[in-house]
């Protein structure tokens, strides 16, 4: 009960209450206090009446008046000439004088703390203005004893009030934070921990329908995130059938490529010139294809296997990616060019490398093909610091503003229609796989470059 939120607030506010009842309760103690010094004067200045009516009074009924007024003597200026009206023994000496006439909120509350913290009988006298103005002051002396008694009797009254007041506030306090907060923060709670249970379930995402502003905002922030989780596993699912069927199909396509390699070893010992020539890039592209379905097949995760690094001519390698980009040209207005120095050796994985370049020079392709534009591709290559930089380049239409956005997500930087958006993620993982980087550098009307960025490393 105390751990929870609506205890806590239970106890803090009868606490914060009590306290503005405590603060309310010193004035209201001065305030008797005073009233009831006024009254003994009032009481003290109808008892002189009987003396001004006849100047001399029974001792008898001098000391009844005095005690029905609570008072030793009393003393009455009138015309500018003080006068001693009642009198009666005074048992010891005044120990204090308190002035009526002058005194304020702050010496009220002095005086009155002070009487509530001294327990012992004193005599006092009490100076202040005669009621109707019947003369300019009067003046009682009187004990402290039963002032200090009527305080503590009022005080404990007030105390037992603001108490009952504080217990009621909070209690109805209680019930309102109870089903005005704790019950809907309980409610987002339960949810939270049904959505848990199953969150590929979009039924069980919240539906905000609290009444308080910032529970709504709440919810309706929980709602968005639940949302975009359950469209994220959906499309991770989406991802492992997909995953699953590449693999299936990579296992058919290996099984027919490795025949296709059969028929390409015959090729080989051909004496046409032309077949000697194509021969060779034909065998590599088939045993590359071979290469990857082994590879998909061998590694089950949406990752791709680490490179196996090798010291090998970058431009060699490069010519080979732009001869078979040029036999998928035929006669489209489109010229590959490659500016890489021919004793440049780079340290990587022959077959990723291939693929990153093979990847964005065919995305290029396709899109200066796709705009029925003349066109242009270089690569180029150099060497900066502690790095190899290679540059792809295309003079094509840029890329749009969905593509940047999204550019190295697979299923979602996609920019030919039909395209699975799958080129440029494959580039950049393969790229960090050899721990470079891959970004974009240009990209507007002239056309596109992209920029591959990878460590010498020690072995450089």
């Amino acid at each position: 009960m105390l751990n929870s939120l609506s205890g806590r607030f239970l106890i803090l506010t009868t606490v914060f209450v009590m306290l503005a009842e405590v603060l309310i309760f010193v004035p209201s103690v001065a305030r008797f206090r005073a009233d009831y010094l006024n009254d003994r004067l009032e009481r003290a200045q109808i008892a002189s009446l009987a003396l001004l009516a006849d100047d001399m009074i029974d001792p008898d009924l001098e000391r009844e008046l005095l005690a029905n007024a609570g008072v030793y003597n009393v003393a009455l200026q009138r015309n500018a000439a003080r006068e001693l009206m009642l009198s009666s023994p005074v048992p010891g000496q005044v120990s204090h004088s308190f002035d009526l006439r002058e005194a304020g909120p702050v010496t009220l509350i002095h005086d009155a703390l002070r009487r509530l913290l001294d327990p012992e009988p004193r005599t006092i006298r009490v100076l202040g203005y005669p009621s109707r103005e019947a003369g300019q002051l009067i003046e009682v002396t009187m004990d402290s004893a039963p002032l200090r008694n009527a305080m503590l009797e009022y005080g404990l009254r007030v105390f037992l009030l603001s108490a009952v007041i504080s217990v009621i506030t909070a209690l109805l306090l209680f019930l309102a934070v109870r089903r005005l907060l704790v019950k809907p923060i309980k409610r987002v709670v339960g949810q939270m921990q049904r959505y848990a249970e199953a969150p590929e379930d979009a039924r069980r995402i919240i539906k905000p329908s609290a009444g308080v502003r910032e529970l709504r905002e709440a919810e309706e922030a929980l709602q968005s995130l639940e949302t975009q989780l359950s469209a994220s596993l959906r499309q991770k699912e989406r991802l492992a059938q997909l995953g699953g069927a590449v693999a299936r199909v990579s296992h058919d396509l290996r099984n027919i490529l490795t025949s296709a390699q059969l028929f390409t070893d015959r090729i080989e010992v051909s004496e046409d010139p032309a077949v000697k020539r194509m021969a060779p890039k034909l065998v590599g592209s088939i045993t590359r294809a071979v290469s990857l379905c082994e590879n998909t097949l061998a590694f089950g995760r949406a990752e791709e296997p680490a490179p196996v690094l090798t010291q090998f001519n970058l431009a060699a390698l490069v010519g080979e990616v732009l001869d078979a980009e040029r036999l998928a040209i035929g006669d489209h207005d489109l010229s590959l060019s490659e500016d890489i120095p021919g004793g440049m050796q780079i340290r990587g994985d022959p077959e990723q490398i291939y693929r990153m370049i093979g990847n964005l020079v065919r995305n290029a392709r396709q899109a200066i093909i796709g705009s029925g534009e003349a066109g242009e591709i270089s690569v180029s290559a150099r060497i900066e610091d502690d790095d190899w930089v290679i540059d792809v380049t295309d003079t094509g239409p840029g890329l749009p503003p969905k593509a940047r956005d999204h550019l190295f997500q697979p299923f979602q930087g996609g920019v030919r229609k039909g395209g699975a958006g799958l080129g440029l993620a494959i580039v950049a993982e393969l790229v960090r796989n050899h721990g470079g980087t891959l970004q974009l550098a240009r990209s507007d009307a002239q056309g596109t470059c992209f920029e591959i960025r990878l460590p010498m490393g020690e072995n450089a």
